[in-house]
């Protein structure tokens, strides 16, 4: 079985077909990405009358533009999402390993009833009303930092379950026996034997977390509601698009106003905004990949 599926990975028509399907699978990633560039730098009047395309009939960078003048607040922005995201990442990768390790280890005294709450948590929760009430109201949370990296993705039961399983399927109870027998207590076991070896699987929920917190706007939405130079990359985007649907929404309000509503790429600047916001992730992917390939490779060698 084994030579024979071998010889199927082998033939010209498998290879042919996987790279077809691997091909369209690639094309329906990227071309959203350049549909969404290309619109950006497409002229308003264009993408009103033929929509938006792949062949922009008349290119315009008045989009960003209007972002630039806005700059001294999306550089300002950028710096808070990116305090936020590697303060809220770091915290939020050392409490789960902190969780998982000791629920990886086979004769933790309640392990089942432990895991079994955590995996409660991922059914149930206070709701959204009691959640916001609670840091509000007694965590006192509100118009500071901490509203942005505390509430929601600080501590997740999946990642928890997840980096449990890896360490518990990935680093041999041998390692922990020799490192017993030499002397070696549980701190030092975890900076010396689970860090070192759980760095696939810390580095890929890491980047779920990162993700989660430069994506993330409504903590902003609910927690930030007066220190506006508190507002991260996405607060600030969200706000700047809200401006301009609500000058569309009242345009008749003001003949001055529809004046200057006119020279606004309205549509153009959403896309703009977008793009702006996805770059750093772009670029910063790339960089983390190997360690995504890494884990894939630990987790399926069974010896």
């Amino acid at each position: 079985m084994p030579y024979q599926a071998h010889n199927k990975i082998r033939d010209p028509g498998f290879q042919f077909a996987a790279i077809l399907v691997m091909s369209l699978v690639t094309l329906s990633i990227v071309l959203p990405f350049l549909l969404l560039f290309l619109s950006s730098i497409t002229s308003e009047q264009a993408l009103l009358t033929n929509g938006y395309s792949f062949f922009p009939k008349e290119f315009s960078m008045d989009a960003y533009g209007y972002i630039f003048n806005s700059k001294d607040k999306i550089l300002r922005a950028y710096g808070m999402t990116i305090l936020i995201t590697v303060t809220g990442t770091a915290i939020s990768i050392f409490l789960t390993v902190l969780f998982a390790y000791p629920l990886s280890v086979k004769k933790l005294p309640g392990k089942r009833i432990i895991t079994f709450l955590v995996f409660f948590t991922m059914l149930f929760n206070g709701g959204l009303v009691p959640t916001y009430i609670l840091w509000s109201n007694y965590l006192h949370i509100k118009d500071t930092v901490w509203g942005l990296i505390l509430p929601g993705m600080l501590l997740g039961a999946w990642n928890i379950l997840l980096m449990r399983t890896y360490f518990a399927s990935n680093i041999p109870d041998s390692l922990f026996e020799a490192a017993e027998i030499d002397g070696a207590g549980q701190g030092r076991i975890l900076f010396s034997i689970v860090f070192p070896l759980g760095k696939p699987i810390i580095v890929t929920i890491a980047t779920f977390t990162a993700l989660a917190y430069w994506n993330d706007w409504t903590n902003g939405l609910y927690y930030i509601t007066k220190r506006t130079e508190l507002y991260t990359i996405q607060n600030l985007l969200n706000r700047m698009v809200s401006d301009l649907q609500y000058l569309i929404r009242n345009v008749n309000l003001s003949a001055s106003m529809a004046g200057e509503l006119a020279r606004i790429p309205t549509t153009g600047v959403q896309m703009a905004i977008a793009f702006v916001a996805i770059i750093p992730i772009l670029i910063l992917f790339p960089f983390l990949q190997r360690y995504y390939s890494k884990g894939i490779t630990l987790g399926a060698v069974k010896g």
